[in-house]
């Protein structure tokens, strides 16, 4: 079992996020390259916690909510909504550009927010394919009692139930919560596997395993909960090498530079109603790992 730390940064006006992928020890589980937990956290009325337009290729962006709203907006013209329980599920392929941005019945109040955003890299012939977005309601994506746990199941499928998310590869998301005391078996759903602990530390076949830590797994465990506790699983068929450099994902390294030209040359497509956007960094092409 491979232990992974996040590093914590600044996203947006008070919402600091634990990254936990990718780093060195790990660069991807499944198809999953990206891994952000933000919150929980409380947010004064005047924190702009809005993040502006921004450009994606070679991915998927999968925002799941457990407290608060954001509004999502793309340049295919999707305006959504997102509530907990719901997913957000956006396929970049050769470019889109969207924003995330505090809900109007919100903006001036003081609001919480708790959530995750992963990225799952597309299969290499998908990489250039068209734009696409998928939101799945939470009434589409209702628990179910497995064991004593309370699943939910948001990508994929286990348990018996399959999400009605759409995804290019074979891919795991579960959101599970467990009582006070439970001994939960979980078993190895997918070829690449892994835990991470949202709000409690937890015992994974008698190893421990500290809040807001992921854990990659070799195999089927044994999930312990000293207290009531929330973990999501997360996993799938790995694709193979990625390069990565700010929102850009690719399996070759001239798209990311052509990707990021475009960037520069004001050449994605726009967000209809939306004015502004976020600058990129100076592109260094040693640095797209």
């Amino acid at each position: 079992m491979q232990r992974l730390e996040p590093r914590v940064s600044a996203l947006a006006g008070g919402l600091d996020v634990r990254r936990v992928l990718p780093q060195l020890a790990r660069r991807s589980v499944g198809p999953f390259v990206f891994f952000d937990h933000f919150g929980p956290v409380d947010l004064a009325a005047d924190v702009d916690s809005d993040v502006g337009p921004h450009p994606h290729i070679g991915l998927a962006t999968v925002t799941y909510l457990f407290e608060g709203r954001m509004l999502h907006a793309d340049s295919l013209g999707v305006r959504q909504e997102i509530a907990p329980g719901a997913v957000n599920w956006m396929s970049a392929g050769g470019g889109v550009v969207h924003s995330e941005r505090t809900v109007e019945a919100e903006r001036g109040r003081a609001r919480r927010l708790h959530g995750l955003q992963l990225w799952a890299a597309l299969p290499e012939d998908l990489e250039q394919s068209s734009p696409s977005f998928q939101h799945a309601p939470a009434s589409e994506l209702a628990p179910l009692e497995v064991l004593g746990a309370r699943v939910r199941v948001l990508v994929g499928e286990a348990f018996g139930v399959r999400s009605p998310v759409r995804v290019a590869s074979p891919t795991l998301y579960l959101d599970v919560e467990l009582p006070a005391g439970a001994h939960w078996p979980l078993p190895a759903l997918a070829e690449e596997l892994a835990l991470y602990s949202v709000d409690a530390p937890l015992e994974l076949s008698g190893q421990p395993l500290e809040a807001q830590r992921m854990a990659v797994l070799d195999g089927a465990v044994r999930v312990r909960a000293f207290a009531p506790s929330r973990f999501v699983v997360i996993g799938g068929a790995p694709l193979g090498p990625r390069y990565m450099w700010w929102n850009f994902v690719a399996t070759d390294r001239a798209r990311i530079e052509r990707a990021a030209q475009r960037w520069e040359a004001d050449q994605f497509p726009a967000i209809a109603g939306e004015h502004g956007r976020i600058a990129m960094p100076r592109y260094d092409p040693r640095r797209s790992s």
